[in-house]
């Protein structure tokens, strides 16, 4: 269990509750993965609609408020800067193909379409790893296409509360003001869709929302459950996908009528054969925004390129990429503080020193998602490496042919080169079924943030993911760790000294 630097929990109190969670969870574990999994912590089959239970921990992570507040503050930042340093380069004739390479036909058509008109986000989301008790975190990368999980966390941190709180003997009312005080990205997001549309049609709110999704897509449990929660906060909802799309003044799908569209749809998604409705779409996509409904967030590909993310770290010993992007003083400082240094792999004197020096880097494809081409070369032994490897190349590789071969690939605009970020596997007691499995994971943090809404930022939060191997991702089978704030953690803590006795 993480425990962030400067809270009040003292070493007593944080191993009683580690230890707490960790017996117990052979009591509660199957009810707590059952019932996280009932409520849509799930991942879904893409050829049949079968759901796959996301595994949750009985342990989380602790972090207090000022440290969660300044990790949203990172992650507002860094986000803004990386919309804006995205702009500077599709202006620029000479960097524009560091960005446009990558991109799919679709991709690169809206990109160069509406790239000067984006301004606002109302949801991304940046992974961090952290060091030492997880202060100084490292902001890996920036999810601005679907900066999903917001339904995931609080599944997580809810079903953890609820379950463990009642087997502790708390009553429903106290487990709900935990709940309560945890904090609810799924709230943050309903807020910022409110302000975003506000922003796009001033002094009006949407009547009926739609999440548009491919049909058995990955994250559609966590879909269902925004959709529930939603309506429970007064908006029509529905999830919609591009073969029920319709209307030439507005939007429609089965017979109703959507004037606020949340995409969780890739835009390369549309180019896929057999993919009804995909011309719909792309219309709808490449318009004014708010033509026949407001489309949050609109295309904005070339902000996860992380040929851009590596001139965020480039622009800290380069002013004159600060200046033309039009960085603030406090994005410039969020850069220094939390981003690793990164450039675009290439260059014969940079790949021979990364070549040289596996244990000190990673290489990422410059536009992919998912962990499927991201190389640890401190892994570079161990099975998983090698099977990414043979996916990507279809070949065994060791890490001087690795080097030469993604310096040479163009594919998805070609690879940056990112220093590693020493993290070290923690315990936590994994449940999945019947079992309660103490185990070493690997834990990421990710905050979220908008950019560009009126007003006041929502309140969002984190979300934190664990995994037996460096690459952390959901989707390829990796778990969800609660996240608990400090006073919920104590308050916890408190119900199980009460239990106890």
């Amino acid at each position: 269990m993480v425990i962030v630097r400067g809270m009040p929990l003292t070493e007593k109190e944080r191993g009683d509750l580690f230890h707490a969670l960790t017996w117990d969870a052979k009591h509660f574990g199957r009810e707590l993965s059952d019932t996280a999994y009932a409520r849509g912590l799930a991942v879904t089959n893409k050829d049949d609609g079968s759901t796959k239970p996301i595994p949750i921990t009985s342990t989380p992570v602790v972090i207090d408020g000022e440290e969660l507040k300044r990790r949203q503050d990172l992650s507002a930042c860094i986000s803004s800067a990386t919309l804006k340093m995205s702009r500077l380069v599709l202006k620029d004739a000479g960097r524009r193909d560091q960005v446009l390479d990558g991109l799919s036909p679709l991709e690169k058509e809206l990109a160069t379409k509406t790239f000067e008109s984006l301004e606002m986000l109302v949801t991304t989301r940046v992974d961090f790893f952290g060091s030492g008790e997880g202060a100084q975190v490292k902001a890996l990368e920036v999810n601005a296409t679907i900066p999903a999980m917001q339904g995931y966390s609080d599944i997580a941190a809810n079903t953890l509360l609820e379950v463990v709180g009642r087997f502790w003997g708390a009553p429903d009312h106290v487990i709900a003001g935990w709940q309560s005080r945890n904090g609810n990205n799924s709230m943050a997001l309903y807020r910022a869709l409110l302000q975003g549309y506000g922003k796009v049609r001033p002094g009006k709110s949407p009547e009926r929302i739609a999440l548009l999704s491919r049909r058995n897509d990955a994250q559609l449990t966590e879909q269902n459950y925004l959709c529930e929660r939603f309506r429970e906060w007064g908006a029509e909802a529905d999830i919609v996908h591009p073969d029920q799309l319709s209307g030439t003044d507005a939007v429609m799908a089965n017979g109703k009528k959507y004037d606020l569209v949340y995409r969780h749809l890739f835009v390369r998604r549309l180019e896929e054969a057999g993919m009804q409705g995909a011309d719909y779409v792309k219309t709808l996509l490449s318009e004014e925004n708010g033509t026949r409904a407001v489309v949050l967030n609109p295309p904005a590909s070339q902000v996860e390129v992380k040929a851009v993310f590596a001139l965020l770290s480039q622009a800290i010993v380069d002013s004159r990429l600060v200046k033309e992007a039009r960085l603030t003083e406090p994005e410039v400082e969020a850069i220094k503080a939390c981003v690793p240094w990164t450039r675009h792999f290439s260059g014969d004197e940079l790949v021979a020193k990364v070549t040289a020096e596996p244990d000190k880097y990673v290489l990422k494809r410059s536009w992919d998602y998912g962990g499927r081409a991201v190389f640890v070369g401190r892994t570079r032994g161990e099975p998983g490496f090698a099977e990414r490897v043979q996916t990507a190349y279809g070949e065994a590789l060791d890490w001087p042919a690795l080097c030469a071969r993604a310096a040479a690939d163009p594919v998805g605009g070609g690879f940056v080169v990112q220093e590693v970020v020493d993290i070290h596997p923690e315990e936590h007691t994994l449940c999945t079924g019947p079992a309660a499995i103490p185990t070493q994971l690997f834990v990421d943090f990710s905050a979220y943030a908008s950019v560009g809404l009126p007003g006041d930022q929502p309140k969002w939060g984190g979300v934190c993911r664990g995994s037996i191997s460096h690459i952390v991702n959901i989707v390829g089978g990796g778990g969800v760790i609660p996240l608990l704030t400090t006073d919920v953690a104590k308050s916890l803590l408190a119900a199980y000294r009460a239990y106890g006795k």
